[in-house]
C-alpha cells in the first residue's frame, strides 16, 4: 500500500482514499476564483503546524507579501516558521526559467521540506509557448522533486465555459500523478463550488463531484454530499452511490 500524507483540509482526505500519496506531482486546476491558492497556502500551513513537515512555496505570479497577507485571514501565519527557517516562500519571475531548478531544489534541500506548491505553471506556459517544452518542464520539475522526497502541488488555470479542458495548455494533466479540479461557476443566478479528483494514480478515489466551501477557518470539502450541475444552481444531495474506482 502507498505511502499517504494527510492533506490537512477537511474533506478532502476522504474523497482522495486517505490523502496524497507521498512523492507525488498532483496538479490543482481551476477557474479563477475556485480558491486554488487558499487549498496550496492551506497545504502548506498544515504541513507546518499539524504534521511537522517543512515546505517552500514558489509564485510566479503573486508577491509573498500580497499571499501572506490573504491567508492571514484564516489565522494561517507564515512569517513566523520563515524566520524560523521552516518555510521558504519564492517570488520568482517566469521570464527567467531556466534557473528555477536550481531554486527549488536548492530550497527544499535548506530547510528539508516535504512540501511544495508551484504556483502557477500556467505562467511558465506565457514564457515557453511550446506545450510540448513545458510538458518537458513540468516532467523534469518532478523528477527534481520526486527524488528530493517531496509531495508537490501544481497550480494551472481553467478556463471556465464547457469544452474548455482541465488545464491551461492541455498537457498538464499528463504529466501529474494525480489531478484534482476547482470548479467556480455560475448557474443562473448562483455561483457554486465543486471539486472533483480527476485522477490518482495507483490508488481509489471518488468519483463524485463534491461541494467545498472557502470559510473562516480555510477549504472545506464535504465527503458525503454529490455536487451536480442542472438547470440550476449546483444541487447538493445525500445520495449513495460508488465513491471510488481503481486507476
Amino acid at each position: 500500500m502507498a505511502d499517504r500524507i494527510h492533506t490537512g483540509i477537511p474533506g478532502l482526505d476522504e474523497i482522495t482514499n486517505g490523502g496524497f500519496i507521498k512523492n507525488q506531482l498532483i496538479l490543482l486546476s481551476g477557474t479563477s476564483g475556485a480558491g486554488k491558492t487558499t487549498l496550496s497556502a492551506q497545504f502548506i500551513n498544515s504541513g507546518l503546524v499539524e504534521f511537522k513537515q517543512n515546505g517552500v512555496y514558489l509564485s510566479f505570479e503573486e508577491q509573498p507579501e500580497s499571499i501572506k497577507a490573504n491567508v492571514s485571514a484564516f489565522g494561517w501565519d507564515l512569517d513566523t516558521p520563515q524566520k524560523e527557517g521552516r518555510f521558504n516562500f519564492i517570488k520568482y519571475d517566469p521570464y527567467h526559467v531556466e534557473d528555477v531548478f536550481d531554486i527549488i531544489s536548492n530550497s527544499v534541500r535548506d530547510i528539508n521540506a516535504k512540501r511544495v506548491v508551484i504556483d502557477s505553471i500556467s505562467a511558465l506556459g506565457l514564457y515557453l509557448r511550446d506545450p510540448v517544452e513545458l510538458r518537458r518542464m513540468i516532467f523534469n520539475l518532478s523528477l527534481i522533486l520526486r527524488k528530493l522526497d517531496c509531495t508537490t502541488l501544481i497550480v494551472s488555470e481553467m478556463l471556465p465555459g464547457e469544452n474548455k479542458g482541465i488545464s491551461r495548455y492541455g498537457v498538464e494533466e499528463f504529466v501529474a500523478d494525480s489531478v484534482i479540479v476547482m470548479y467556480y461557476e455560475r448557474f443562473q443566478s448562483a455561483f457554486t463550488r465543486s471539486m472533483q479528483v480527476w485522477k490518482s494514480r495507483g490508488s481509489d478515489h471518488s468519483l463524485k463531484l463534491h461541494p467545498y466551501r472557502i470559510t473562516e477557518k480555510g477549504i472545506r470539502v464535504y465527503p458525503e454530499e454529490e455536487a451536480f450541475a442542472g438547470t440550476g444552481p449546483v444541487s447538493y444531495t445525500h445520495l449513495t452511490l460508488p465513491t471510488k474506482r481503481i486507476v
